[in-house]
């Protein structure tokens, strides 16, 4: 048993888990106090009413960041104190291009003006250029009074675009013109260039010897290899510190010595991190062989930094790659050693070239046209791109950013290159043009006022708050009084529950009104490749096969499981994508298939005539035979023993209240019942805080969890799947089943660059094959979004009509009246 996998497992059951998301893209949810004197005055404020608008929401992370927000909670926040996107769209998700003036719309029959902060347009070019022009009033101000203008736009595209940006936008994922040259400081043929001697020599080994036939020159080899030793030992020492703070008091025994004594000696520490990592043989006598060398643990007989990185390096033969793709598992503060390397490489040597002009003041594919507009070109066109690039929030410069380096003429954008410390400071504070004020977060309720300065009018509520509340509160609270608005998951048991509070015992009555859309998103149970797979290699056959068992399993009982939770609030769907996206594979197309439903050669599991419980014992028997293509041994019907890098217990994290309340309860319940029959253990982790879901999804120790994604307008697939998303790898943080395929980053980018819908659809379904094929995500159900109002103490007469899944119940907030 690899142990160290066995501590990350370990810190995931402490963590524990759940879903809730990333901004400015798909996002995530789990699914399933004391009011303040200057959000709780009984004196109106200038054109507001005095009572409150109190909203439920789950837990917060206190990431209130239009740049930082992890989760769909904290969206909300920023979004009330924010215009959160310059782009405008309609009931139907279409684009308002005219926004300034507005445009009318129809929906269901009735027309609809449409306004917002900007007019936006996109121009293809004749040398194979895209250009987006994004024109914003002249009189929309912050909170503060400060005037918003081109310049604040400038600056959020400089933070989404700084090569130190970690945060969920994949806004640099876009081929804007500029951007390589700007985040890598050099020109795109040095970059190649110097791209290429990096990899080649990485390729070559620590022990190549140098001749004049490699092309590179004995400088470049030299500098390469003692930057990655200096980098390498750098990285171990990571790995040691987080050891040292996260396993010495419960097992400094391991290498037979106390606590004090570990933490008293710099060799102890490196020995007990190398035992807990695999790295070292603790031996019968009390030493332990690290590398090629035996240590007595005695004061002067003890391991150093330097015979640590022989060992590891040794073992990976001087791979950094392959170290870096093999030991992060997300645990400790890590980092690709190759890949920076390999960056500093770039820059040292590139700025040495005969070619290199000098540094990169800017972007050049982004202009600053007037105080008004910004243009953006990038190269070549790609159809999601306008709801990146145009979609960004209108955030002001002054606050987030240090007005002192701003100046647009002379290249500087609000804060120095790769620094966003200022812009990182303010995370819990959010400022902004939205129809609130942020007042503060305190005892779980954020409180804000109206902003008076609303372009479209300052709100006729004066006060509201978003309140974390248990979902079985939710409507319990609404017709009491406690809360305004709710969204409760719409379970069978939660539509009866509505119905019970209303005197005429429908959705809509005295006390509460009901709101049912679409979702945009769907519920899923998801794998993560790097943890449950055998051996080292997460895109095997028999890595696949292991996570195969896994999800013939959970998908047989889907159906059952869904039906009993949501009723007819819900569906089962058998294509990770929601059913509300126009790439949804539709039962009627000829290559539609049931998710999971054919056993490992490739022979249909189920026939139309079976019983439910036939088709429970087939898919038992599908899943033996996965796992033991998978490599398991199979005697009498029965798992007996595992393959190397995979086991016979694995953890499932679902955030069901610690009670069960999650519609995929019954179906990791039954999954679990039927695998112990076979002799695989299902450990099945009901949380009863779901936001530390979160901390394991983002140290990558997750091995399953149950979460739902919500989606944006189009069904771009960059954040989520393409494995520039993996954690660490200094993209989106968000492809959190660590799915590594060039072949699906080839269609997801191909896709994007194509403005045929029908073309796009296609090579939409054959990422989502190879998705399913990776057996990283089973798609479980497509619900409806409910949501619920206060019939008793909100005006529902002022309540935005035709909510729909693009068009929220907060899209025209200022207009909400309470009773």
């Amino acid at each position: 048993m690899n142990f160290k996998r066995f501590l990350a497992i370990l810190l995931a059951v402490v963590m524990c888990v759940s879903l809730a998301a990333c901004t400015s893209g798909t996002e995530q949810s789990s699914e399933s106090g004391s009011e303040s004197a200057s959000a709780s005055g009984s004196e109106s404020a200038a054109g507001g009413e005095s009572t409150p608008l109190v909203v439920s929401s789950g837990a917060f992370s206190e990431k209130f960041s239009p740049f930082f927000s992890d989760t769909v909670y904290d969206q909300w926040i920023w979004t009330m104190t924010s215009v959160g996107s310059i782009l405008t769209t309609d009931r139907s998700g279409g684009i308002v291009y005219n926004a300034i003036e507005g445009e009318t719309h129809s929906y269901n029959g009735t027309d609809y003006l449409y306004t917002g902060p900007a007019d936006v347009s996109v121009a293809q070019n004749d040398d194979g250029t895209t250009t987006y022009t994004m024109k914003i009033r002249d009189d929309i101000k912050f909170s503060d009074g400060q005037v918003a203008d081109a310049d604040d736009i400038i600056f959020t595209l400089y933070v989404f675009l700084d090569p130190s940006y970690v945060g969920s936008t994949t806004l640099n994922s876009y081929d804007i013109v500029g951007l390589r040259d700007y985040q890598t400081q050099t020109t795109s043929d040095i970059y190649e260039k110097y791209s290429k001697f990096a990899a080649d020599i990485l390729a070559a080994g620590p022990d190549h010897v140098w001749s004049a036939a490699d092309g590179w020159t004995q400088e470049m080899q030299t500098w390469f290899w003692e930057n990655m030793t200096t980098e390498w030992k750098a990285d171990l020492q990571s790995v040691v510190d987080y050891v040292m703070n996260n396993y010495l008091a419960d097992y400094a025994s391991t290498i037979g010595k106390t606590a004090d004594e570990i933490s008293a000696s710099d060799g102890l520490k490196i020995a007990f991190a190398a035992a807990m990592w695999n790295w070292a043989t603790v031996n019968e006598d009390g030493s332990i062989t690290l590398g090629d060398k035996t240590f007595k643990l005695t004061d002067t007989d003890v391991p150093t930094m330097d015979d640590l990185y022989a060992a590891v390096s040794a073992i990976y033969k001087g791979d950094a790659a392959a170290y870096w793709s093999t030991e992060n598992n997300g645990t400790c503060d890590s980092t690709d050693v190759a890949g920076t390397v390999s960056s500093k490489f770039i820059t040292e040597f590139g700025a040495k070239d005969e070619n290199y002009q000098g540094s990169i003041p800017n972007i050049s594919g982004i202009k600053k046209v007037d105080q008004q507009t910004v243009t953006v070109t990038t190269n070549g066109y790609e159809a999601p791109a306008i709801y990146s690039i145009c979609g960004i929030p209108l955030v002001p410069m002054h606050y987030y950013g240090d007005e002192a380096k701003y100046d647009y003429d002379n290249n500087m954008f609000g804060h120095d290159f790769g620094d966003l410390s200022k812009v990182e400071s303010v995370t819990t504070t959010p400022m902004g043009a939205g129809p609130y004020k942020f007042i503060e977060y305190k005892d779980k309720v954020v409180y804000f006022e109206a902003n008076e300065n609303y372009y479209k009018g300052a709100p006729k509520i004066q006060y509201l708050q978003y309140k974390e509340t248990a979902d079985a509160d939710g409507i319990p609270g609404v017709a009491s009084g406690v809360i305004d608005v709710a969204n409760p998951s719409g379970s069978k048991a939660k539509f009866e529950e509505i119905r019970g509070y209303n005197s005429n015992g429908e959705l809509d009555g005295d006390k509460i009104t009901t709101s049912s859309v679409d979702n945009l998103g769907y519920g899923y149970i998801g794998i993560n490749a790097d943890t449950v797979r055998v051996g080292t290699d997460s895109s095997s056959e028999q890595s696949k096969d292991l996570r195969k068992a896994f999800a013939t399993m959970f998908s047989v009982y889907r159906d059952v499981a869904i039906d009993s939770y949501y009723g007819d609030a819900a569906t089962v769907i058998n294509y990770p994508i929601s059913n509300t996206s126009w790439a949804a594979p539709k039962p009627s197309d000829p290559d539609y298939k049931i998710a999971y439903s054919t056993d490992v050669d490739g022979k249909d599991i189920y026939t139309s005539e079976m019983t439910q419980d036939e088709k429970y014992a087939a898919a038992l028997q599908a899943a033996l035979g996965y796992f033991e293509a998978a490599g398991y041994t199979v005697t009498d019907g029965k798992l007996t023993a595992a393959p190397e890098g995979a086991k016979l217990s694995y953890e499932i994290m679902i955030p069901g209240d610690g009670i069960g309340d999650h519609p995929a309860f019954g179906i990791l319940s039954s999954t679990s019942e039927a695998l112990a029959t076979i002799g695989m253990e299902l450990k099945v982790n009901d949380l009863t805080d779901s936001s530390l879901l979160w901390d394991a999804l983002d140290a990558g120790s997750q091995e399953m969890w149950t979460a739902a994604w919500q989606a944006v307008i189009d069904p771009d697939m960059y954040q989520v799947y393409h494995s520039s998303g993996i954690i660490g790898r200094g993209g989106s943080d968000s492809n959190h089943y660590h799915i590594d395929d060039p072949e699906l980053d080839q269609l997801i980018v191909d896709a994007r660059a194509s403005d045929d819908q029908e073309y796009r659809k296609a090579t939409y379904k054959s990422c989502l094959d190879i998705i399913l094929d990776w057996a990283c995500e089973i798609p479980t159900y497509q619900r409806q979004n409910i949501i619920i109002f206060s019939t008793e103490r909100i005006n529902i007469d002022t309540l935005t009509p035709d909510i729909t899944t693009y068009w929220d119940w907060s899209a025209e907030i200022e207009k909400l009246e309470m009773k």
